[in-house]
């Protein structure tokens, strides 16, 4: 995965990590100035304590090399690869102050986008053999937009749009706010240029009716029980084919199948990102 990261967003995930790095060491650790003598050089390994899929292990690098770039970080398990408890995913040798220092961050950057990971791909699992993919939203940890994000695309699934500049999303308060479906996506069209597709969110099979009407080239179905789901699935193929059709809101692994076999093309869901439990990865210095 990591060879997917264009070179301009190392801009920003080095900025991330810098941000981190500093709310963590502040002016200075403590700790490991008072304990460890200078000149001291150790060799750590990162290991899984338990099975998940592993995502954010260039980042975790990118870590250690920013509070020493004379650390030396060996991967040895690659971004998005399935890894059981006990599985060595890499190694750091050099000073033991910048290991002490950088750790937390790291594991933090680790864990957190290696859960988020697992649990998209228990979700991507679940409705295997449908044609629904599984996507995130916006319902993400502030800042770290790019690594959530990234943690998604890493577990196999999609990322909506990253955020308000790059897509058209006509939400309940926007509707309220326009008068009305058909006049949301109608001031929409009329910003938007001939490449930008309009997305609307509805909740009911009569706005569902309108914004086929209106010309949406996306509709969100917002809270629906499957039964409704599939009724507004049937009303959308039979009038417009090329919408395509989202479904979001109270989606769990329970109920995520049951909700893509009613032909939905996409399932967004917001606990990819604010719910998934961090992996458990520990770092120990080699004895």
């Amino acid at each position: 995965m990591a060879d997917t990261v264009s070179k301009s967003s190392w801009v920003i995930i080095d900025r991330i990590i810098k941000n981190a790095l500093e709310e963590d060491i502040g002016s200075g650790d403590l700790t490991t100035s008072a304990l460890i003598p200078e000149g001291s050089v150790s060799s750590a390994s990162l290991t899984a304590k338990s099975g998940f899929v592993l995502a954010g292990l260039p980042f975790a690098k990118r870590t250690f090399e920013l509070v020493d770039r004379s650390l030396k970080f060996r991967a040895l398990i690659k971004d998005g690869s399935h890894v059981k408890a006990g599985t060595v995913v890499a190694t750091i040798k050099g000073s033991t102050s910048s290991l002490l220092t950088a750790e937390r961050t790291a594991l933090n950057i680790l864990q957190r986008l290696s859960g988020i990971a697992t649990l998209t791909n228990e979700y991507v699992k679940t409705v295997k053999g449908l044609r629904t993919g599984i996507a995130d939203t916006r319902k993400t940890a502030p800042g770290l937009r790019f690594f959530d994000k990234y943690a998604v695309k890493t577990g196999k699934g999609t990322n909506h749009r990253f955020g308000l500049f790059d897509g058209v999303l006509i939400k309940d308060n926007h509707i309220a706010a326009a008068g009305g479906v058909a006049k949301a996506v109608k001031l929409a069209r009329g910003k938007a240029h001939h490449l930008l597709k309009i997305e609307i969110e509805v909740k009911n099979l009569k706005e569902v009716r309108e914004a086929v009407s209106a010309g949406a080239d996306i509709i969100m179905l917002d809270n629906m029980q499957p039964d409704r789901t599939k009724k507004a699935v049937d009303i959308i193929r039979k009038n417009a084919p090329s919408i395509t059709i989202e479904a979001s809101g109270n989606v769990s692994l329970e109920n995520v199948r049951k909700i893509a076999e009613t032909g939905v093309d996409l399932i967004s869901i917001g606990a990819l990102t604010h719910s998934a439990q961090a992996a458990d990865i520990s770092l120990k210095f080699k004895s």
